[in-house]
Order: structure tokens, then sequence, then C-alpha cells
């Protein structure tokens, strides 16, 4: 989850003595220190949260529609053949 390395970045928060007491028993249960568990736990869950901008959901004819554009025949380009074909000045 969360990289040991270049940890630049701070973030603090303020919390009742239950909520810090809970996250120690949990971090403990889970053999994290307290900082590993809360970081790696908002971390999954920020994945999750962040999951639903990554997934496009397609009903049947839009994903029809989908899979024909991805197969269909590239559309000539003669700008971008001859940008490919030309010697560039690094040549």
């Amino acid at each position: 989850m969360a990289e040991r390395t270049n940890r630049t970045e701070k973030l603090e928060l303020r919390m009742t003595p239950a909520a810090k007491q809970a996250l120690r028993v949990a971090a403990t249960s889970s053999r994290e220190t307290v900082r590993d568990f809360v970081l790696n736990s908002a971390l999954v869950r920020a994945d999750e949260i962040l999951a639903g901008r990554r997934v496009i959901k397609l009903n049947d004819e839009q994903w029809k529609a989908f899979i024909a554009a991805l197969d269909a025949p590239p559309k000539p380009r003669p700008r971008l053949k001859r940008l490919l074909t030309e010697p560039s000045i690094l040549d």
C-alpha cells in the first residue's frame, strides 16, 4: 500500500481519545503501527472512491457501439503517414 520511501508530506488530524484507542487496537490486531494502519486504511478507501471515476459503465447499446468503434479499421491519416515516413532532423 503505502510506500516507505519518499514520505515527505504530513497530515495532521484531531480525534477523540476513544477514536485513537480504536485505531490503536485495530492497528495492533493488524500488526501495524497506528500511522501505517491509518495511512493504508485511508488509501484503500481512496481507491474505492476513485474506482468509480476510473470505471466506465455502458449499457448494451453503448457497449456494442464501443466494440464496433474498436473493431473498425483506422481512418486514413495522410498527415500522420507523411510525418512517420519523412526523414527526421535526427536522421
